[in-house]
This record gives structure tokens, C-alpha cells and sequence, in this order.
């Protein structure tokens, strides 16, 4: 006797029609009553009287229809209890982040995350926050950790995380290498290294504001966008440039990352990470995240 054959007789017993049983089951007349006559054929007892007008169950078949229904029911049940395991077990969170957060934040955060929810598989990919956003906003990335924009979709959810420190990277054979901190002033007519405001509005414009509200002006002497390659040309002596903390984990040798001595003003605060998903949206692997950046965000922001 097959679960097949059981479906079979209970579509037959709800319906009392053998065309109506085999349409709800997408098979044949001919190919349900085959397996009917099986059924019966196997447990050696009549479940059914047929005439070309009429179909009914027989005593027999009653009392088999109520055993079978609870069978089939839980059989139902155990199929959606395992793949809605398997489906959690499989879960993905596709998550944006930023060089910043890729460096940082994440190799804090996803030991954390990975303790707490072992059947989340992370899925990152490293970006500009000009990339990230519109991979939220299309449903291709489930979270992205970015510098929140000046103004942003309001399709969009941000969630402010903290401000990360700045410091500046200095060769070590420079003046400056050996100082506790460095203030503004101390850099005057020093060249410096800064991104390309199109792609990195954030950084770009905290070096340069940074010298404005000191009545400077930064004396650019080179342009280049990945953190690597910017504290790769302070290492050969090209300038100086303002990078967020991480970048002295890159491990480039001949560079000294010295505090900056930050007036208090807005740029204090200009290296800001937020996370950002899409609004009215529900998605429990990217709640889980969040949960753990909430539970550990004192000690993020105090690394940062």
C-alpha cells in the first residue's frame, strides 16, 4: 500500500465522483482507479462500491478513510516541518558593506552572529555606498552596512551605528611620524592623498573640510580611491592622508597612523556607518543581524 493510493480513495471519499477525485490530483479516471484496485487488491477488502451512476464508500472504507486522514495529515505536517527546516537551514543574508565595515566591522560581528545563528550563511559583497543602495533598493542585497547619504529614498530604512576614528597615515621617516596626535595646522603645505569625491563624497570632503574650517587649504597632491592604494603612496612618501582607524590593519609597512587631533565640528563625526535595508520589508536572517549589531554595538564603536 503507497501514500499515493491513500490520497486516492480520501479525493475519492470527499468528492464521490471518480472524474472530480482524478481532476484534483491532476491524474486520469483510469490511472486513480488503478491504484484504488490496488489498494484494495493489497489489503484484501472491498473500500468502495461503484455503479455507472454512483460511487460509495463501504463500512470498511469508512472506517479506512478516518485512520487515513490523521496518516495523510501528519505526513503533511512532517513535510512542512522538514522543509521549512531546510529552508532556514539554507538561509542566506546577502549583505553590502563598504571597505570600512568589510575591514572593521564585519570580522567582529559575524564570530558573534555565526555563535548565535549557526544556520545563517552570510553572503557579502564589498562595495562604494553609491553601488550599495541601489542593490538594496532593487531587493538584491538584504542589508548593507554604508555612509549614510546626505539625502537618501525614503524607500529606504537607515539605522545609524556609530562614527568611526580618525587618523592620519604618515611615513614613518616624516616629521610627524613620531607625534602622539596631529592637529590640522600641523599638516600646512604638507601634500596629501584623498578618494575621488564622485565615488567617496564622505572621505573626500572630510580632508577638505577638515582644512576649511581650520581657514586652510589642503594642498592635494594626489587623487586615488581604494584604501590600500592610498596608504600604499603615503608608505613611498607621495603625502599624508586622513583614513578612518582600520586602515592600519591593512599591514603596509613604512606608514605611522597618528591620532588627529579633531576640532570639535560635524567632521568629528563625518566618518559615520549606518545600515540601511529596504522599508516594510520582513526578512528574519537580516533581523538576527541586526540583533547582534544592537547586542555588541558598544564595543564596535569603542574599536572603531
Amino acid at each position: 500500500m503507497e501514500i499515493q493510493q491513500i490520497r486516492c480513495l480520501l479525493a475519492v471519499a470527499d468528492t464521490l465522483h471518480f472524474g472530480r477525485a482524478a481532476q484534483g490530483l491532476n491524474m486520469l479516471p483510469a490511472s486513480l482507479g488503478r491504484h484504488i484496485k490496488l489498494m484494495e487488491e493489497s489489503l484484501g477488502v472491498r473500500l468502495l462500491l461503484r455503479t455507472t451512476r454512483s460511487v460509495a464508500l463501504t463500512e470498511a472504507g469508512e472506517d479506512f478513510v478516518v485512520a487515513a486522514k490523521d496518516i495523510i495529515d501528519r505526513i503533511d505536517q512532517l513535510e512542512t516541518t522538514f522543509r521549512a527546516r531546510q529552508k532556514l537551514q539554507s538561509e542566506v543574508l546577502r549583505v553590502g558593506v563598504i571597505d570600512s565595515a568589510a575591514a572593521g566591522l564585519m570580522p567582529q560581528v559575524l564570530p558573534h552572529l555565526t555563535a548565535q545563528h549557526p544556520d545563517i550563511a552570510v553572503d557579502m559583497l564589498e562595495q562604494k555606498t553609491i553601488r550599495l543602495l541601489p542593490r538594496v533598493l532593487t531587493g538584491r542585497l538584504d542589508i548593507a552596512i554604508v555612509r549614510p547619504p546626505e539625502v537618501w529614498d525614503p524607500r529606504l530604512e537607515f539605522r545609524p551605528l556609530f562614527s568611526e576614528t580618525i587618523v592620519v597615515a604618515i611615513p614613518d621617516t616624516h616629521r610627524l611620524a613620531s607625534n602622539e596626535v596631529v592637529s590640522v595646522h600641523d599638516m600646512i603645505d604638507e601634500p596629501l592623498i584623498v578618494p575621488d569625491r564622485a565615488s567617496r563624497p564622505h572621505s573626500h570632503d572630510l580632508t577638505i573640510k577638515l582644512f576649511i574650517e581650520a581657514g586652510l587649504t589642503a594642498r592635494v597632491a594626489q587623487i586615488a580611491d581604494e584604501k590600500q592604494t592610498i596608504v600604499s603612496l603615503v608608505s613611498t612618501g607621495v603625502g599624508l592622508a586622513i583614513v578612518p582607524k582600520w586602515a592600519s590593519r591593512l599591514g603596509i609597512g613604512g606608514v605611522s597612523f597618528v591620532d588627529l587631533a579633531a576640532p570639535d565640528t560635524p567632521c568629528k563625526n563625518a566618518l559615520k556607518l549606518a545600515a540601511v535595508w529596504l522599508r516594510d520589508t520582513r526578512h528574519s536572517a537580516r533581523d538576527a543581524f541586526l540583533e547582534v549589531l544592537d547586542d555588541h554595538s558598544e564595543t564596535l564603536s569603542k574599536t572603531a
